[in-house]
């Protein structure tokens, strides 16, 4: 690598449809576990930033909700409108944007993301993910053809996040869109978010891993306590859930299930924070909280 050349640094937007690996690419590229994933839609519901500082340069990628359609009654929601506007507000003096979509699928929220991009006026780098899952590897080139038909793309990237292939090549054409400018935060920086908000995502990561299917959406944690005894956090979580019944379903019979969420969940916490962690955990009712725009801004959604 060329010493001589300039430091560059920006921001970048990671736009795109639910579920196309938009978190999982956020995270290969820091080289950390800031961005909650699963295989259930809508797992991001908060803006935030990923740090990912080289040699070359520092990207600090936007990453977002997945934009999607506002029909059918999740999209109805106050939760959906929330998610949406903090998609769209992630584009907001940005230098560029990486529109992620899935290797062999466009659709209508792909085109929609596609077009909120280009509105935006900015360099577009087209990110093709989880190539490693596409069974028929000679498809690849037509759907590339299919979809850079009639778009303008800086660059096209086939790349799979999970396994973290192709993404030497796709960090070197980011950077080169970026201003030449001085690093916007520390070497050591991953996120701009704090350890109190990223416990409250990794206990909610394992409520959408273990109950998705059951409770995609009618669940959210809040930190009540965040304290430091010498060398360990101590960390009281509330999991608000809309009914009754649904607080069962958490809990589990015996408590089984609270327990297997804040076990995985304080095992996340220690690697990511690097020390011991003491978790406990209460399941509450709040009806229609995720229809509830004030109850939405008191759980600290943007």
């Amino acid at each position: 690598m060329n010493t001589n050349s300039p430091h560059r640094s920006g921001s970048v937007a990671v736009i795109g449809r639910p579920n196309v690996g938009k978190s999982t690419l956020t995270n290969a590229l820091v080289g950390a576990k800031i961005s909650i994933t699963s295989n259930r839609p809508q797992t991001t519901r908060h803006r935030l930033l990923g740090i990912a500082t080289f040699p070359a340069g520092q990207i600090v990628l936007v990453d977002t909700p997945g934009l999607h359609k506002q029909q059918g009654k999740f999209s109805a929601s106050a939760m959906s409108r929330v998610m949406n506007r903090a998609a769209r507000g992630a584009l907001e003096g940005v230098d560029a944007g990486l529109l992620v979509i899935e290797a062999g699928r466009w659709d209508e929220e792909d085109t929609l993301a596609y077009n909120v991009l280009s509105d935006a006026g900015i360099p577009v780098v087209l990110v093709i993910n989880k190539v490693d899952r596409l069974r028929d590897k000679s498809a690849l080139l037509p759907f590339l053809a299919q979809v850079s038909d009639g778009r303008e793309f800086a660059a096209i990237h086939p790349v799979s996040a999970l396994k973290k292939n192709g993404l030497e090549s796709l960090t070197k054409d980011v950077l080169a869109l970026l201003p030449e400018a001085p690093p916007m935060f520390g070497e050591d920086e991953i996120t701009d978010r704090s350890e109190r908000f990223l416990a409250g995502e990794l206990i909610r990561e394992q409520l959408m891993r273990q109950l998705g299917a059951e409770l995609p959406y009618a669940t959210t944690t809040e930190i009540e306590r965040f304290t430091e005894d010498g060398e360990m956090l101590r960390i009281g979580a509330v999991i608000w859930v809309e009914r009754e019944s649904q607080k069962a379903i958490v809990i589990g019979k015996g408590g089984t299930r609270l327990k297997e969420i804040g076990s995985k969940a304080r095992m996340q916490m220690e690697h990511l924070f690097g020390r011991k962690v003491f978790l406990e955990t209460w399941v509450r009712v709040r009806e229609g909280w995720s229809d509830d725009e004030t109850a939405l801004k008191a759980f600290g959604y943007e």
